[in-house]
Formats: C-alpha cells, sequence, structure tokens
C-alpha cells in the first residue's frame, strides 16, 4: 500500500446534500456485535464499536431492520413498524444509538418495509379473523382460489424464496377459504397499497421515525408494493429463487411512481433527510424514473454487486449505473455486497486472489462519483461461509427449497472482532447465532487495525483520502485509454483510477501516486490491483 500524505482539502461538493457522496456502512444487526450475551448482534453493540464506525470514517449508517419482529426473515417481517424488537434492545436502545451517532457527525438510516408485514401484525391477525371483503381483508391482497372448489391458487405466481405466492386460510366456519399474497415467505403477507389506510399508515411510521432523529430510510422492495390489474398470470414461471427480471409482473407495475411520490412528499417536510430504494429493474429509464426529483432520492443499483472480476464487466456495470441516473440528475449508487448478495471476496474467486480483487474493486468504487454502500464485514476481507452446518441454516429459503437452496446465511456470519478464537469478541456468550470460523483468527478488526497493509487499514485510508482529496471532485468520469484487460478513468477534479484484471502487472500512466491496493514496483501496477493518482 503506498500513500503520498495529504492536507485534509474539501471538493467541491460541499453545498450538495449530504447523501450525495456520502459513504453508508451497512450493519446487519444480529451479525454486527452483541451486547447482551445472548449471542445475537444488537443496538447496544453496534453503540458500544461506534468509535471503531468512526475510525473506519463512514458518514452514515444503513441499519437493517430492527423494528418489533417474530423474525421469520431477519427482521423482515414487521409486526409494529413503529417500535423496536426487544431482541434489538427497545426503543431505547435505539435512541441512545442515534444520539451516540450524531455525536460522532454519523448519519443513521434505518430499513422500512413498505411491501409487506408479518403474519403475526394486528392487522393481519384482524384478517383471518374477518369474513371475505370486509375492511379488515381490504388491507392485504386476499382472493377466492380458482376451480369449482376454489382450492387453486389465484395465480401462477411464485414465492421469491420458493413454493406459490399464495396460502390459503381458514374461515371462522372452519372451512378452506380464500388465499392472500406473499411474494415473500407465508409469514409475509403483501399490503394492498390501493387502500388508503395502507399509505396513511406508512405515512405514520415515516413521521415517527424522522421525528425521532433518524436520517432517512433504505426502503425494502421499492420496486413492489403496487401489483398489475387483475394479477395476471406470469407468462413464464421461473423456478429460480431470490431472482426477478424486468418483466415479472410481481414487480416494477407503474402505480408504485406514485407511492413513491407520496414518500417524498413526507421526506421533504425533513430536509436532511434520504430515502434510498432497493431496485432490483434492469432498464435504464425505467431505473431512472425511480430517482425523478419528486420520488426517491437515491436508488441501489446492483450492477457491481452481480459483476465478475473482468475489464469488460466492471466497465460495462460503470457505464450502466451512471446512464441509468444521468436523465434525470440523480447520484449513482455503488455497492459490491449486501445481505443478500455473495460476499465479493468469495465472488472473485477466494483465497489470496479473491481479497486481492476485492480491495481492488473497492478502490474502484470510492473513486466514482456518488454514494457507496459498504457491508459490515466488506472492510475485513470477509468471504461467505459455504460450508455452514445445515443445523444452524435459519434463511426461509432454506427451508422453502425443501432444504436444496442453503439461501443467505454465509454472507451473514457475524464480525470477529478480538481474540484467537471464536467466537472473537463478537458475543460474551458461548456461541453466536452462526458460528464463525476458526480461521478467522487472522481477519479479526484487532488484528487488521494492528496492521498496515490490511484490508482494514486500506479502507481507512482510502475513505478519508475521498473525503478530503479535490482530486474526487465531479459527478461524472472520462475513460482513458488503458492496456488489456485494464481500465482507467478520471474524475473532472483530477483524479486518475486504474484497475488491473490481467494476470500480470502494467505501466501505470504518469501522475503522482495518492494509494495502491498492492505494491508497485518501477511504476508498474501488479495484477489484481488498483491505484489511484493525481
Amino acid at each position: 500500500m503506498t500513500q503520498t500524505p495529504a492536507s485534509p482539502v474539501p471538493g467541491d461538493n460541499s453545498t450538495a446534500p449530504w447523501w450525495t457522496t456520502a459513504v453508508f456502512y451497512q450493519v446487519y444487526p444480529r451479525s454486527f456485535a452483541d451486547s447482551d450475551g445472548d449471542g445475537i448482534g444488537d443496538l447496544g453493540g453496534v453503540r458500544e464499536k461506534m468509535g471503531y464506525l468512526e475510525l473506519l470514517g463512514v458518514d452514515a449508517l444503513w441499519i437493517c431492520p430492527v423494528m418489533r419482529s417474530p423474525q421469520a426473515d431477519g427482521g423482515y417481517d414487521v409486526s409494529d413498524p413503529r417500535d423496536i424488537d426487544p431482541l434489538f434492545g427497545g426503543l431505547a436502545a435505539m435512541d441512545e444509538l442515534i444520539a451516540e451517532a450524531h455525536d460522532r457527525e454519523i448519519k443513521v438510516t434505518m430499513d422500512l418495509v413498505p411491501n409487506h408485514t408479518s403474519n403475526e401484525h394486528p392487522w393481519f391477525t384482524a384478517a383471518l379473523a374477518a369474513a371475505p371483503g370486509s375492511p379488515e381483508r381490504s388491507r392485504y391482497i386476499f382472493r377466492d382460489g380458482r376451480g369449482e372448489d376454489g382450492s387453486q391458487p389465484p395465480n401462477n405466481w411464485p414465492s421469491i424464496f420458493g413454493g406459490p405466492a399464495w396460502t390459503r386460510v381458514t374461515e371462522a366456519d372452519g372451512e378452506p377459504g380464500q388465499w392472500y399474497l406473499h411474494i415473500f415467505a407465508a409469514e409475509q403477507p403483501d399490503l394492498d397499497w390501493t387502500n388508503p389506510e395502507v399509505a396513511d399508515d406508512f405515512e405514520k411510521t415515516l413521521r415517527f421515525w424522522l421525528d425521532r432523529g433518524v436520517d432517512g430510510f433504505r426502503l425494502d422492495v421499492a420496486h413492489g408494493m403496487a401489483k398489475p390489474d387483475g394479477l395476471p398470470d406470469m407468462a413464464e414461471v421461473s423456478t429460480k429463487l431470490l431472482v426477478n427480471d424486468d418483466d415479472d409482473p410481481r414487480f416494477n407495475n407503474p402505480g408504485v411512481h406514485a407511492i413513491h411520490r407520496r414518500f417524498r412528499a413526507v421526506l421533504d417536510d425533513y430536509p436532511h433527510a434520504v430515502s434510498i430504494g432497493e431496485v432490483w429493474v434492469e432498464d435504464n429509464i425505467r431505473f431512472g424514473e425511480y430517482v425523478r426529483p419528486d420520488e426517491l432520492h437515491l436508488a441501489f443499483n446492483f450492477r457491481l454487486a452481480e459483476t465478475p472480476f473482468t475489464v469488460e464487466g466492471v466497465r460495462a456495470a460503470i457505464t450502466h449505473s451512471l446512464d441509468a441516473v444521468e436523465a434525470v440528475g440523480a447520484p449513482p449508487t455503488w455497492t459490491l455486497s449486501n445481505h443478500d448478495v455473495e460476499r465479493e471476496v468469495t465472488r472473485y474467486g477466494g483465497g489470496k486472489t479473491g481479497v486481492a480483487r476485492a480491495r481492488a474493486m473497492m478502490m474502484v468504487e470510492l473513486a466514482l462519483p456518488g454514494a457507496v454502500f459498504v457491508y459490515n464485514g466488506a472492510e475485513l476481507g470477509l468471504p461467505n461461509v459455504d460450508d455452514l452446518p445445515e443445523e444452524v441454516l435459519q434463511d426461509p429459503v432454506w427451508l422453502r427449497s425443501g432444504r436444496t437452496e442453503r439461501g443467505r446465511d454465509g454472507c451473514r456470519v457475524p464480525i470477529p472482532w478480538e481474540g484467537a478464537t471464536p467466537p472473537f469478541g463478537f458475543t460474551d456468550g458461548a456461541r453466536s447465532w452462526l458460528p464463525i470460523p476458526a480461521d478467522w483468527a487472522g481477519r479479526t478488526v484487532e488484528s487488521q487495525l494492528e496492521t498496515l497493509h490490511s484490508t482494514l487499514s486500506l479502507y481507512r485510508l482510502a475513505i478519508e483520502l475521498r473525503g478530503t482529496r479535490p482530486e474526487f471532485a465531479g459527478d461524472r468520469i472520462e475513460w482513458y485509454g488503458s492496456p488489456d484487460d485494464a481500465l482507467a478513468f478520471r474524475r473532472p477534479g483530477g483524479l486518475i483510477c486504474v484497475l488491473n484484471a490481467s494476470s500480470g502487472p502494467i505501466q501505470l500512466p504518469p501522475g503522482e501516486m495518492l494509494l495502491a491496493s498492492a505494491p508497485v514496483v518501477d511504476e508498474h501496477l501488479p495484477a489484481n490491483a488498483a491505484a489511484w493518482l493525481v
């Protein structure tokens, strides 16, 4: 790792909203830090590690769901959206976390789930007790079944987690009755957003958290909510889990934009706040519609998180992501992984090669204009854990696939903090909710903070330079000529970023070295590495 000492000189983005260039740190709470010894991470643990987050240099946190929930899907099945689950410490713990973060000038955004509730939400309990056609059922999507006896689902939609997207209920008279829609697990019934009561209640939720000091929201399944008229069958039913495409009638229906305009009207009353949508939409025009000036502030573009480590793939992902927001004047977003995606170290080949490539790609994304999202543990170079014992797997994908798809638990293993043996300071209890591999002893926060050339040290320095050097200014890039299997681009402020995806070293262009992900020898950048020059 090479650097040139720099004085903190801010770029030209000082008047732009904070979120346009922020580095967000995604906290998956149950896997971050445990403060009460039950083996499950909580908000007290996040608060205790706030000094670490300040040291890392992030601008904001994105905290995955911590609202009241039976935890059928890691908190994305919400039974009370205006309270914090005791598992994570209750409402007081959230208030304390917000105050602690703000004292350290770190913003706090939280996950909200507008598409569905838990099946233990009072609304759904009331819907099950009520009759077909009742006001209670109109908050959800209940339909009569097909066939003479109504024994067939209302349409052929599958669940994202496997199996049908419909579950039949037993009516008050004990007879089989209507079906309800759940695009995800059966414990997550979809709300009917054509019902004004649904929108009114969600607006209360937005204001509840904003009034408590939250700085914004990541909106789960932000391309969902609106359903097509008549709920038509899918032309082709995919057997793949956790995927959807632009022709999927379950998502990206035009009515969703009126919903986002209503959300934006609320956030406009809180000018500091940001809304960030989870938007799985491939088409640039349709993606851009979500970040028009009266809708979401930001939307996740997952291109880099799905792209292999090739120059062609990386360049196409960057170009596509910039093009998707340019027409509407919105900032791009960048991420290499999250709680639903295989970790980049594993995706790039694993082992030393995977780590080297992950370090390089971190420098590429931090060199780009826009907002960056770092998934907890990425800064430690953590890989996926794909050999977890079957008995510990908890992702609903595992159960709904008939125990054939392992699901996402492999990228959710807890953070190793210190010490030589599991659970590495994550918890004072005997074990963590998912086991931490013993060979992560060299990947702990403690060990990496003490090592100049560690992945954590590289992240810290890269984030600091990004936030203080004027060369990172500007909202666009210019592509440079580069050797085969390499790419280079320049920011208007003067930063040059070079990525070497070839099998051997390449000559760097002229310039003063600012930072490199691997040692540069005689102005040659090694394979699987990136460098910043000015």
